[in-house]
C-alpha cells in the first residue's frame, strides 16, 4: 500500500478530498474528450479514470501526481488507427484499442524487470520538451475542424492542415466556431486570474444546462452521443486481433511504453523535487503497467501522467494520494448516476477544454530559455518538434533520442579548458583572460582540462598544451580535478608526454585529481608517472616540487589598470560572465560579493 497512510496528518484529510472531487470533476471534460482523441467514444475516457486512478493511488511513490486518460498516449494510438484505416468510435476501434493498452502494459512491465528507468538520463529535457509540443499541436491541428462542425483529422502536420481547408469548404458552422474560440478564451484568461477556479467542469455543467435548455443541436451544433449510465464491462482484450495487425501495433506500443514512463517519471520527479518527495522509479514504473492493465480490461487507451491535472493539484495545496482515491470513487458514482448530462455536451466546447488543456502543456517558454543559454539544445527543441508535427510521433522520438546522443557525444569529445595564473589579491588559481586580474606565473603553464580524458579529447588536450609551452617553460601542471576517469589512449600518451618533457628540462604534473585516476594510470602502465611524483594533491604542491613557492614571479599584463575591488569584480565576472557589467550596474548583485 502507498505510505500515503503512514505519518499522515489527518488534518489534510479534508484538503486532499476537496482536491480529489476538483480533479474527477476537470477530469469529465478532458478524458472524454482525449477518447475521443483516441477513437473511443467518450464513456471510455471515463472508465479509464476510474479503477486505473484507484490503483495508482494506492501504488505510486508520490504524493502529489496525478494519474488518467492524457494526451500523448491518446493521440499515438488515434495514429495508429488512422495507420489502419479505421473509423474513430466504431466497433473495430473498440475492440483494438483495448489490444494496444495490453501490450503497452506488457512493454512497461519489461521495463521494470529491464530496470529501463534508467534509459531517461539519456532522454533530455530538450528531447521530451519538444516532443510533447510537437503532440500538443498535433492534436490541436487535428480537432481544429471540430470546433466549426467538421470531423476530426489524421496524420501529419501537411494532411491536417489540408483536411482543415477541406472541411471548411464543405461546411463551416459560424456559431459552433464562436463557442467554440470563446470557450478556449474564457477558460485560459481565467486560468491567469483565477487559477484554482476548475474552469473545465464549470463550462461543461453550464453548457449541458444550456443544451438542455435551449436545445442547441437545433441550431446545428453537434452534440455527443447519449449513452447509459453505469460500470465499465471488464472483459480480456480480443488479442485474436494480434496477428493480422502485429506490424502496425507491435512497435507504436513500444513507443507509447516509452513516452508513458519517460514523460510520467520526469514530470513525477520534477514534482517531487519540489517538495523533497522520495520517488521509487522502478515502482513507479510497475505502477504504470498496472494502472495500463487495469484499462485495458475496462476498454480504455493507454493511462499516462497528467501534468496540467497535477498542476492543478498543486495549486490546492495537495498533500497525498487520498486526492487519487477520491477522484477514482467520485468517477465511480458519476458513471452510476451523472451519465445523463453527456448527450447533451456540445462537441465544440468539449473540444475547445481539450484544446486549452493541450496549450497548457506547450513547452515553448523552455525553447526561449534554451535559444539564450544553449543553441545546440534549442535546435534539439525543434527538431523533435519538427518531426512529431512533419513525419510523426514514433519519428519524433527517434530523431530526438539521435540528437541528444550526437550532443552529448560532440559535448564529450570538447571539454571546456583554460590557462590558469596568480593574482596578489588572491591565493587562487583562475583563468587567465585579457583585462583580468590573474596573470600567468613567470616559465610555468597551468593547464585546465574539466571533462573524461580518453581517446576522443587526449588530442586536443596534446594540442593545446603544445601550443602553450613556450621556450622559456620550464615546469607544466595539468589542473585535473575535473577529470574523473582516463582510458588506455590517454594514459599512455600522458606518460608519453611527460617522457619528451622531462628530455627538454620541462617538470610535468597532473594535480588536484580524484584517486580513482592514480588507479587508472597503474592499471593502464602508466605507473611511472606516480613513481616519478608527477601526480599532486595541489597545484601548489607540483608548483613547490619544483622550487616555485610564493610570492609568484608573475608575467604582468601592461594594458591591465589595476582596481581596489580587485576580489570582488573577478567573482563578479566569474559568476556572470558576459553579463557581469550589466548585473553591476542594474541589480547592485556586487554586494553579494563583497569580500571582508
Amino acid at each position: 500500500m502507498n505510505k500515503f497512510t503512514k505519518d499522515y496528518n489527518v488534518k489534510y484529510f479534508g484538503q486532499d478530498v476537496l482536491t480529489g472531487i476538483i480533479i474527477a470533476l476537470v477530469s469529465i471534460p478532458i478524458s472524454m474528450g482525449y477518447a475521443l482523441v483516441a477513437g473511443l467514444p467518450a464513456i471510455y475516457g471515463l472508465y479509464g479514470s476510474l479503477l486505473p486512478i484507484i490503483i495508482f493511488g494506492f501504488m505510486t511513490t508520490s504524493p502529489r501526481f496525478v494519474f488518467g486518460v492524457d494526451a500523448a498516449p491518446a493521440a499515438l494510438v488515434g495514429g495508429i488507427l488512422g495507420t489502419l484505416s479505421i473509423a474513430s468510435s466504431s466497433e473495430e476501434a473498440v475492440r483494438i484499442v483495448p489490444v494496444i493498452t495490453l501490450l503497452v502494459s506488457l512493454w512497461l512491465l519489461l521495463f521494470y524487470f529491464l530496470k529501463a528507468d534508467k534509459i531517461l538520463k539519456f532522454i533530455s529535457e530538450p528531447v521530451m520538451g519538444g516532443f510533447i509540443t510537437g503532440i500538443g499541436v498535433t492534436i490541436i491541428t487535428m480537432q481544429i475542424p471540430k470546433l466549426f462542425g467538421g470531423n476530426a483529422g489524421r496524420g501529419e502536420l501537411i494532411e491536417l492542415v489540408v483536411h482543415i481547408v477541406k472541411e471548411m469548404v464543405e461546411g463551416f458552422h459560424v456559431l459552433s466556431f464562436v463557442i467554440g474560440v470563446l470557450t478556449v478564451a474564457v477558460i485560459l484568461i481565467m486560468k491567469k486570474l483565477a487559477p484554482k477556479i476548475p474552469m473545465q467542469a464549470i463550462i461543461m455543467v453550464l453548457s449541458a444546462i444550456i443544451s438542455y435548455a435551449f436545445h442547441l443541436e437545433n441550431y446545428g451544433i453537434k452534440m455527443l452521443p447519449k449513452v447509459a449510465r453505469g460500470l465499465p464491462k471488464f472483459s480480456f482484450p480480443d488479442i485474436t486481433v494480434l496477428p493480422e495487425n502485429y506490424e502496425a501495433i507491435l512497435l507504436p506500443s513500444l513507443t507509447i511504453a516509452l513516452v508513458i514512463m519517460s514523460e510520467t517519471l520526469l514530470a513525477t520527479s520534477n514534482i517531487g523535487l519540489k517538495y523533497d518527495d522520495k520517488i521509487k522509479p522502478s515502482r513507479e514504473v510497475l505502477t504504470y503497467s498496472i494502472c495500463n492493465m487495469a484499462a485495458c480490461l475496462t476498454g480504455c487507451c493507454p493511462v499516462n501522467g497528467s501534468v496540467s491535472r497535477t498542476g492543478i493539484a498543486d495549486q490546492y495545496k495537495v498533500k497525498s494520494q487520498v486526492m487519487s482515491i477520491v477522484a477514482g470513487v467520485a468517477m465511480f458514482f458519476i458513471l452510476l448516476f451523472g451519465t445523463g448530462f453527456i448527450g447533451y455536451l456540445p462537441i465544440p466546447v468539449l473540444t475547445a477544454i481539450v484544446i486549452s488543456a493541450l496549450i497548457g502543456t506547450f513547452e515553448f517558454e523552455l525553447s526561449m530559455k534554451l535559444r539564450k543559454a544553449d543553441k545546440a539544445e534549442f535546435l534539439i527543441f525543434y527538431a523533435a518538434f519538427f518531426s512529431v508535427l512533419l513525419l510523426g510521433t514514433i519519428y519524433g522520438v527517434l530523431v530526438g533520442i539521435i540528437l541528444s546522443a550526437a550532443t552529448f557525444i560532440v559535448r564529450q569529445t570538447k571539454p571546456a579548458t583554460a590557462f590558469l595564473g596568480v593574482s596578489e589579491a588572491d591565493d587562487g588559481f583562475h583563468t587567465i583572460k585579457e583585462g583580468g586580474a590573474y596573470d600567468p606565473i613567470e616559465g610555468v603553464v597551468i593547464y585546465r582540462f574539466t571533462g573524461a580524458l580518453f581517446y576522443a579529447t587526449i588530442g586536443q588536450f596534446q594540442e593545446e598544451l603544445s601550443e602553450a609551452v613556450k621556450d622559456d617553460t620550464k615546469v607544466i601542471v595539468v589542473d585535473a580535478a575535473g577529470i574523473g576517469n582516463v582510458d588506455v589512449t590517454a594514459a599512455q600518451r600522458l606518460l608519453l608526454l611527460y617522457r619528451k618533457y622531462k628530455e627538454k628540462g620541462i617538470d610535468f604534473y597532473l594535480a588536484g585529481h580524484v584517486s580513482r585516476v592514480n588507479t587508472e594510470l597503474k592499471n593502464f602502465g602508466a605507473k611511472e608517472l606516480i613513481q616519478n611524483g608527477a601526480v599532486r594533491l595541489r597545484i601548489a604542491y607540483a608548483l613547490k616540487a619544483s622550487g616555485i613557492e610564493k610570492p609568484y614571479k608573475v608575467i604582468k599584463s601592461e594594458d591591465r589598470e589595476v582596481h581596489p575591488n580587485t576580489k570582488q569584480i573577478t567573482e563578479l565576472e566569474w559568476a556572470f560572465g558576459e553579463d557581469s557589467e550589466k548585473e553591476y550596474e542594474e541589480t547592485g548583485v556586487q554586494s553579494i560579493f563583497t569580500h571582508e
